[in-house]
């Protein structure tokens, strides 16, 4: 079986050496980063099968790396570990392409489990990626799921990869119910009450996105979850 390839993001030299000389062991292949710069970098020569970033590191943050490396991969897992536990600060984490986040101090075996339920995930939704070429229509409005951008009319919005990946699951199953389980399992890991509240941010995001078509709605089926009705 191929080694589980890691960049680890981290500044903290002595959490960053027990994080290695535990995955290592276990079958991971470690490339570790100082800074945001050096993960930066280092992410586009390795190519690791997944990304996990501090969120506060000099030179520059986890938040601001994973802007920029989401502006072209959108597949990579990507876990940040964070000290910062506000609701505003995860959700921004979410909202910019994380895929899940691990609270300081956390145990070894915890980090080990989240990686690897990552990676099954992001192995289930890769078939997703080829149809991300499409263009779909959403009453008067047009959705490219790979550029991330709905059009209306001459107005383009950039979407954040979170809303994208949202709103490209709800449109691909216009007019039917996408139940609430399934997009939180998919999108933020588990379907825990937090990551439940940060999915209705979302939802409402979206709803102000595509309030200019009165016939496009985002419902909320109660008990099941989520319909696009176009």
């Amino acid at each position: 079986m191929d080694r589980i390839s890691v960049l680890l993001a981290e500044d903290e030299e002595t959490l960053a050496m027990i994080i290695r000389d535990t995955l290592e062991p276990q079958g991971f292949q470690m490339v570790t980063a100082r800074n945001g710069e050096e993960a930066l970098r280092l992410f586009f020569d390795s190519k690791p099968d997944v990304l996990v970033a501090d969120v506060m590191m000099p030179r520059m943050d986890g938040f601001e790396l994973v802007r920029r490396i989401r502006q072209t991969d959108s597949l990579t897992p990507v876990l940040f570990l964070t000290a910062r536990s506000a609701v505003n600060d995860v959700v921004h984490g979410f909202e910019l392409g994380a895929n899940d986040y691990l609270k300081k101090p956390f145990g070894m075996q915890e980090l080990i489990i989240r990686i690897k339920a990552l990676l099954g995930r992001a192995a289930l939704n890769a078939p997703v990626a080829v149809s991300s070429n499409q263009c779909l229509d959403i009453g008067r409005y047009s959705f490219t799921p790979k550029t991330q951008q709905l059009l209306y009319l001459s107005e383009v919005q950039e979407l954040s990869h979170r809303e994208s990946e949202l709103l490209r699951r709800l449109a691909e199953n216009s007019n039917r119910v996408v139940e609430t389980q399934t997009i939180l399992l998919e999108l933020w890991g588990d379907d825990s009450f937090f990551n439940t509240r940060s999915l209705q941010v979302f939802i409402t995001k979206l709803r102000h996105r595509l309030n200019k078509d009165p016939n496009v709605r985002i419902v909320n089926v109660r008990g099941l979850g989520y319909k696009l009705i176009c």
